[in-house]
């Protein structure tokens, strides 16, 4: 498999808070590794993005629906790896007790972000932003998720982070690859091209649990005032905001869709 020493570029460049920058991202590396990449496991891509990518690594995770599944994955490439949680507060009571659960099992190297103001602050402040327009629900999401993110990206000091986002989730992730580059970092999908009966055998095999959400019908989870649980001829994308808006921002260019 390509390394990175033999396909980066040479007119590297690192930005004042030491994060490499999009010049050594050349497209032709990224489509050898990725081609590479595509044929092996998830834990052999999470192990050759360790060898490969520029440390250091740090795991996002929203406890969401399946996230035991890379939670238990990476930690066993790295036990000691920054899972960094973005908390809107606005989450599930049981996503707040299935943090506590997979922390203490795996014994989470956990970080948690927030926005600057508090939940009951903004509500006070701006209303329900999520049930407003589109414009209120990106300022929400840009406050609430990925300003969070890229603060503890930021502090954390990762130049590459690693998410559980699959294709099969919605369309925008269809056209993802295994490494990419976002924000001016590496991205590592290791289960990008994973099945939901992939991930209900890996979750099997490791005696891992699933959201307790998923007994209620929940195919995945955010907020709860913008997640439904499955119904009869709903898509998954439909569960979340309304099926009007499936990216929050986290996973493309950060502007909150």
């Amino acid at each position: 498999m390509p390394n990175m020493a033999n396909s980066s570029a040479t007119n590297t460049a690192t930005n004042a808070a030491g994060i490499i920058t999009e010049l050594e991202f050349p497209n032709p590396a990224l489509a050898d590794w990725n081609q590479a990449l595509e044929k092996q496991t998830a834990q052999q891509r999470a192990e050759w993005a360790m060898q490969n990518l520029p440390g250091a690594f740090v795991l996002s995770s929203s406890f969401g629906i399946q996230s035991a599944v890379m939670l238990h994955l990476l930690t066993q490439v790295d036990s000691n790896i920054p899972v960094l949680l973005t908390d809107t507060g606005h989450l599930f009571p049981e996503t707040y007790r299935f943090i506590e659960q997979m922390t203490e099992r795996l014994n989470l190297n956990l970080k948690v972000y927030q926005a600057e103001e508090s939940a009951a602050w903004q509500m006070a402040k701006y209303g329900e932003e999520w049930a407003s327009t589109d414009e209120a629900l990106k300022a929400y999401n840009r406050r609430n998720k990925v300003e969070p993110l890229e603060r503890g990206l930021t502090e954390l000091e990762a130049q590459t982070w690693f998410s559980g986002v699959r294709r099969q989730q919605s369309e925008h992730r269809q056209g993802l690859g295994v490494v990419g580059t976002l924000r001016g970092r590496y991205k590592v999908h290791p289960i990008i091209d994973w099945s939901n009966k992939d991930v209900h055998q890996y979750l099997t095999k490791h005696n891992l649990p699933y959201h307790p959400l998923w007994d209620e019908g929940y195919v995945s989870v955010g907020d709860v005032h913008s997640t439904r649980p499955l119904t009869l001829g709903m898509t998954e994308e439909e569960t979340r905001f309304g099926g009007g808006q499936r990216e929050c921002g986290l996973h493309t260019d950060g502007d909150g869709i």
